[in-house]
């Protein structure tokens, strides 16, 4: 091989990286494509079951193949896009217990998108009916639900909560009217401005230590 084949060939191959160097953005905004097509079809109506990869896909723009290369099944494809709503995983201060219960509950209402509650009430009944919907909601919330978890485990351990305390009943006391709100407006007599403090105040009543 002679220096004038080898300066072609290294400059080929530069231009080659070159070339690939955008691969990694066109990825993100393809799976941004995906998420929103799911999400937009959920909107519209469409229950889980009848949403198909191939619907998905000619929504996105996208090939079946970059779907699976991304998530191994729908029912991953769907917890991601319903996660992805609800936006990143909130972080508590660590201050004291009921301002980050308040945090905690006021991001709950907090929604990256605004159809978040048409998607989510057309899944409740879903959920009911179908064990993987069920599961798929789980996987959805249990992030969530782990982190405010972390925060009454840390209000017993500091005494700023009862010994006592059963943790699990209470994250439902704190989720469960707010998960109601959000997506039934359950009481439209209790006003959004000032609920999460008004509800981690009533459940702090019988809590604090």
């Amino acid at each position: 091989m002679t220096m004038e084949r080898m300066t072609t060939l290294s400059a080929d191959e530069e231009a080659g990286r070159g070339r690939k160097a955008p691969g990694r953005p066109r990825d993100a905004r393809a799976a941004e494509a995906i998420l929103d097509a799911v999400t937009a079809l959920l909107a519209e109506g469409q229950s889980s079951a009848a949403i198909s990869i191939e619907a998905v896909a000619a929504r996105a723009g996208v090939g079946k193949a970059t779907i699976y290369r991304r998530w191994p099944n729908k029912e991953a494809l769907l917890i991601d896009a319903v996660a992805r709503m609800k936006g990143p995983l909130p972080a508590p201060a660590g201050a004291s217990v009921r301002e980050d219960l308040i945090m905690l509950v006021a991001s709950a209402r907090n929604t990256r998108m605004e159809h978040y509650g048409r998607v989510t009430a057309c899944l409740v009944p879903e959920m009911v009916k179908s064990p993987e919907m069920h599961a798929v909601f789980q996987a959805v919330i249990e992030p969530r639900r782990a982190v405010m978890r972390e925060v009454l485990r840390r209000g017993v351990e500091s005494g700023e909560l009862r010994p006592d305390l059963d943790v699990e009943l209470t994250l439902l006391m704190l989720v469960g009217p707010t998960i109601a709100q959000n997506m039934l407006h359950w009481n439209p007599a209790i006003p959004v401005e000032g609920y999460a403090e008004a509800l981690v105040d009533a459940v702090l009543r019988g809590a604090a230590a």
